[in-house]
């Protein structure tokens, strides 16, 4: 709970006012308030911004609750979780059975699972002067960030991009420095969708070989863009904010497919419910050619318990975690250039919620 009052932490103070001025937005908002408590979690900075716009606008149609969440982190939001610190955990990858096992020591009678609340493309940015609308597919891109692909102008690069005049210019590639759940759903998509190329073990610390290295999704984007040549992946907020061009991926569809919120929900439409009991964990078909879905996605979990959470906080949980997975929830995430839930994922989560004990 100490964590709790460093920098960065999302809510503290916020949606102030008496019940008479949050009676209007919480009915307009179908926002089932609780009456009070708080509510702390810790841990993926990937959902920061949804986590921030949510909590202002539960806090202006409930303000006898008080969320806060700190981003520091999935490993560490889920260890704080697991050590019975927080109400709720964000992480960008599921749980581990070992820390399922674990769990059992917080959750008395039940076990933590795994919610999906917030989804998003990984976009592949890049750097080439006078140059737009780079197609690339997995099996080249996985051979890019391998450096077994050194130029622009290679045969692979061209065949995806007939007619282009690509320039002969060194291929250079960025990848975190930090572990990272994007990079872990990054190197799950190559070995996914690339396996003969894709051969080294997927996790949050990166696996390839050579190539340049920066720490966090703000320290790749910076990198790319410091130099002709460079290409990187990092979350679709920070290509749109850095006005960095970005890759449309070409999954044997009938048309490439760039990286937007729409295309990214129809992506974890394709995912299927892989958890067991009321966990919720997805699992993607990185190797699908699905119309309109890209195939490069990342889904950040709420953590909780389904059954033994804290009864202080368990009302203003639930009341919270409804809102964030509603249709007024979800359908602003597009604007924060997040992807939102498809509802036949939404729905189900929604469905577990109300069961939380």
């Amino acid at each position: 709970m100490l964590a709790l009052a460093g920098c960065g932490v999302a809510g503290l103070g916020e949606g102030a006012g008496d019940g008479r001025a949050a009676a209007a937005p919480a009915a307009l908002a179908g926002i089932g308030c609780a009456k009070s408590g708080k509510v702390p979690g810790t841990g993926s900075s990937a959902q920061q911004n949804a986590m921030k716009y949510w909590i202002k606008q539960y806090q202006l149609a409930c303000p006898g609750v008080r969320i806060a969440y700190n981003p520091i982190g999935s490993g560490a939001g889920g260890a704080q979780f697991l050590r019975g610190a927080t109400a709720f955990g964000g992480s960008d990858s599921a749980l581990k059975p070992d820390e399922v096992a674990r769990s059992e020591d917080v959750c008395r009678g039940g076990r933590a699972i795994d919610l999906p609340m917030v989804g998003g493309p990984i976009a592949i940015g890049y750097d080439l002067p006078g140059f737009d609308g780079l197609v690339l597919d997995a099996p080249t891109l996985a051979k890019i960030f391998d450096r077994r692909i050194t130029s622009w102008d290679a045969p692979e690069i061209q065949r995806l991009n007939p007619g282009a005049e690509l320039p002969s210019m060194p291929v250079r590639p960025v990848h975190r420095s930090d572990d990272s759940g994007t990079t872990q759903n990054f190197q799950a998509y190559l070995a996914g969708a690339a396996p003969d190329v894709w051969q080294h073990p997927v996790g949050k610390a990166w696996q390839g070989r050579g190539g340049a290295s920066a720490s966090g999704s703000s320290g790749v984007a910076s990198e790319v863009t410091s130099g002709f040549g460079a290409i990187g992946y990092f979350e679709l907020s920070f290509a749109r904010a850095r006005h960095i061009k970005t890759i449309s991926i070409d999954t044997g569809a009938s048309v490439p497919v760039e990286p937007t919120p729409r295309t990214a929900s129809a992506g974890i439409a394709a995912a299927r419910v892989a958890g067991r009991g009321k966990d919720m964990t997805l699992k993607f078909r990185y190797d699908a050619s699905t119309p309109g879905a890209y195939p490069i996605v990342q889904v950040t979990y709420e953590i909780v318990c389904d059954k033994g959470n804290q009864q202080a906080t368990l009302p203003a949980l639930k009341s919270f975690l409804a809102y964030t997975a509603s249709e007024a929830g979800q359908k602003p995430l597009s604007r924060l250039h997040y992807a939102p839930l498809p509802e036949s994922v939404a729905g189900q989560v929604r469905e577990v919620i109300r069961t939380l004990s």
